[in-house]
This record gives C-alpha cells, sequence and structure tokens, in this order.
C-alpha cells in the first residue's frame, strides 16, 4: 500500500509539472496533444504498480478441502506466502478467519483475483477432484495466464490424463506439472512426500517451496524430487498406492491369523504389531495399526471390533494391477489386494453366502496354534521383497 501511495505522489508532482510548462508554451495545442497521451501513459505505468504491488503470493491453491488446507498451513510454516481459492467462496472466508488467522495467507473471492496475486511466473496448484473438476479449472485458468506459468495438479489423476494436459498445455506456453502427494492430511500438514513430474521448465520455480513442505528422511534429505517429463509424477503414485494396498492386505491377513488361528485377543496382537514394528518391518504402517489394536471407546470396548469389514478405494489401486496386466508384470499381489478390497464391499452378497453355507466369516481354523498363526505370518511378511520388486 506505502507503495500504491508513494507512486501516485510522484506521477502527481511529475504531472503538475509538465502541464505547468505545457501552458507557458507558445505550441500549447500540440503540447497539450503529448500531455494528453504522456497522461494515458503515466494512468497505465500507475495501474501497472498497483497490479505489481498486489502480486506478492509465492503460490496459489485452489482447492480448500482438508488436504488443500494443510498444505497451504505447511507452506506458511515454511515462510512462503500463499494466494487460496476454494469454488464455494464461502469456504475461503472461513478458512481465512480460523485455521488461517494470523497467517500470511491471502484469500481471494474469484479467479481473477486469485491469478493476479501470484508472483510471476504464476505458479497455481490444484487439489481438487480428479477427472472433469481439473480440465474446468484448467479452461477457466488458462485465458488468465501468461506464457511460462504454471499450473500443478496435486490430485489422483490417472498418470494417461496428465500426458494429455502436459502435452495440450505446452501448446499454450503454460508449463504443466502433475504432482503426487502422500502421507494423508497429516502428511500434508507437517510434511508429506511429494512426487512431482511434468513440463522440466517448472521444476527449477516450484522445487524449493516443494523440498521445503516435503517430509525429510533421516539424512535430512527432502522426500521430494522431480520424477520426469509428461505423467510421470501420478504414476509413480499409481503405484506408490499400489504396493501400499497390497501392505494394507497383508496387514489385514496377518490380523485374521493372529486372531482365528493364534487365538490372540487383541491387546496381545497390539504387541505382536509393535514388536514388528522395532524390526525390519517398521514402517508408518506397522506403528498406526499397532496403536488401533489397542485402541479402546470410553465404554471399554475395542474400536477394531466395531469397525465394518468394507474397504472402499479410490481407484488407484486398480490402475496399477491394470497397468501390470498391459506391460505383462506380474503385479499379483496389489492385484489380489484389490480384489480382496472388491469383495469386502459386497458384505450383501458375504452376508447371504454365509447364510446359505450355514457358517460365520470369524469361524476359528482347525487345529489353530500361535505357533502355526506364527509361521504362517512370517511366510507372509516373505512377500514383501517380491511385491517391490515386481512393482518397479
Amino acid at each position: 500500500m506505502f507503495a500504491i501511495i508513494l507512486t501516485f505522489i510522484i506521477l502527481r508532482n511529475y504531472l503538475v509539472v509538465r502541464c505547468s510548462s505545457y501552458c507557458f508554451s507558445s505550441s500549447i495545442l500540440l503540447k497539450r496533444s503529448l500531455f494528453s497521451v504522456e497522461f494515458v501513459l503515466a494512468g497505465y505505468l500507475v495501474l501497472s504498480l498497483i497490479l505489481l504491488t498486489m502480486a506478492r503470493a509465492d503460490i496459489g491453491m485452489i482447492g480448500l478441502a482438508v488436504m488443500g488446507q494443510n498444505l497451504v498451513l505447511n507452506m506458511n510454516d515454511h515462510g512462503f506466502t500463499i494466494s487460496v481459492y476454494n469454488r464455494t467462496v464461502s469456504k475461503v472466508k472461513e478458512f481465512i478467519e480460523n485455521e488461517a488467522k494470523g497467517t500470511n495467507i491471502i484469500g481471494t473471492m474469484s479467479l481473477e483475483e486469485f491469478v493476479q496475486s501470484l508472483k510471476r511466473p504464476r505458479k497455481a496448484m490444484l487439489l481438487v477432484k480428479a477427472g472433469q473438476a481439473v480440465d474446468d479449472f484448467i479452461s477457466k485458468l488458462v485465458p488468465l495466464l501468461e506464457k511460462g506459468d504454471i499450473i500443478i495438479d496435486g490430485g489422483n489423476s490417472e498418470y494417461m490424463d496428465t500426458d494429455r494436459r502436459c502435452s495440450e498445455l505446452a501448446k499454450q506456453g503454460i508449463l504443466y506439472v502433475g504432482t503426487g502427494v502422500s502421507g494423508g492430511e497429516e502428511g500434508a500438514r507437517h510434511g508429506p512426500s511429494l512426487m512431482p513430474g511434468g513440463n522440466p521448465e517448472a521444476w527449477p520455480h516450484i522445487k524449493p517451496i516443494f523440498q521445503a513442505i516435503a517430509a525429510k528422511a533421516k539424512s535430512g534429505e527432502p522426500c521430494c524430487d522431480w520424477t520426469g517429463p509428461a505423467g510421470s509424477g501420478h504414476y509413480v503414485k499409481m503405484v506408490h498406492n499400489g504396493i501400499e494396498y497390497a501392505d494394507m492386505q497383508l496387514i489385514a491377513e496377518a490380523y485374521h491369523l493372529l486372531r482365528y488361528l493364534g487365538h490372540f485377543q487383541n491387546d496381545g496382537i497390539a504387541q505382536v504389531f509393535k514388536e514388528w514394528n522395532e524390526g525390519p518391518l517398521e514402517s508408518y504402517l506397522i506403528e498406526i495399526t499397532s496403536h488401533i489394536f489397542n485402541y479402546r471407546n470410553p465404554d471399554g470396548s475395542y474400536l477394531i471390533d466395531q469397525i465394518l469389514d468394507a474397504a472402499g478405494q479410490k481407484g488407484t489401486g486398480k490402475w496399477t494391477a491394470i497397468c501390470g496386466l498391459d506391460h505383462g508384470v506380474p503385479v499379483t499381489l496389489i492385484a489380489e489386494a484389490v480384489f480382496s478390497r472388491q469383495l469386502s464391499s459386497m458384505r450383501t452378497l458375504r452376508s447371504e453366502a454365509c447364510r446359505v453355507l450355514n457358517t460365520t466369516p470369524d469361524k476359528p481354523f482347525c487345529c489353530s496354534s500361535p505357533e502355526i498363526a506364527k509361521k504362517l505370518i512370517d511366510d507372509i511378511w516373505k512377500q514383501i521383497p517380491w511385491k517391490y520388486k515386481r512393482s518397479l
């Protein structure tokens, strides 16, 4: 604001001096015409300086669901200025007045205002539902952008869609990036794993932001690097999610064997997972699973016993399995994990099958024992290296 006021004062004094010199000149008519041209140019200069002053955001975020909000707050914590926009503009006001209160986050009420608030080259990140919503926002953004500006898609888009968008936007001079974001809501807030790929000219501009907010390895290296051209970022995220599907299915089967073959109680299963997390199987998934088995409701009952055995999915595991089939890579663990999720969602059919076959899904195994359960689980964990090898 100070810069705008100072600019107006300087230009006012300049115009007054010029006007005086023209009025006392013998060629007053010609001079007045020149003065009009200079006045227009001065006005244009003022407008340009105002817009330049308004453009103070390092990056912009479109989409203020929890993931978008948490990434924005993470960027703010690392010293970046961020502009935000949401299709439902009331969400912007709510965010600015609550979670973002007292920060340098800029709320905007239109796409035009959003774009004007960004420093050049403009960096606009989308965290919206994959598919048509991404294309819709791109079509609205492009007319407001200039050559060399950057659009980043941080959603779970299919890599082939990212290939197409990257190619189409390159023809218009817009640098397109598709980036995988892993770590969920908590990771977005305190350090996600980021997998950017697309137009390589964009990387030097977004690298300082992305590597600053990313999770850090024990060595201090950021969990973020350039994956390659076109849809490579979303491809890496797809395979990453496929591996995660397999991980979670192995965990589910280990639980099932411990519970119904080994006759372990919830606290005993929690202890087994805790011990696993102290060895070669150490991971975030194993750690949080051990906590889940121990979690109790206010009435003292275990939460795990009340969780519905029907899993949803976003599609990335299925895409990985299909891609494996297309390329002749036997990602069998990932495919079986997808099938298990699909089967779990058919709860009505499973219940009917139990009724017809006169059985129950939690019926104990014959000849069961803790020793047999642990032996089988050891065999399960031996699948992990093969899972990663096939996925790579």
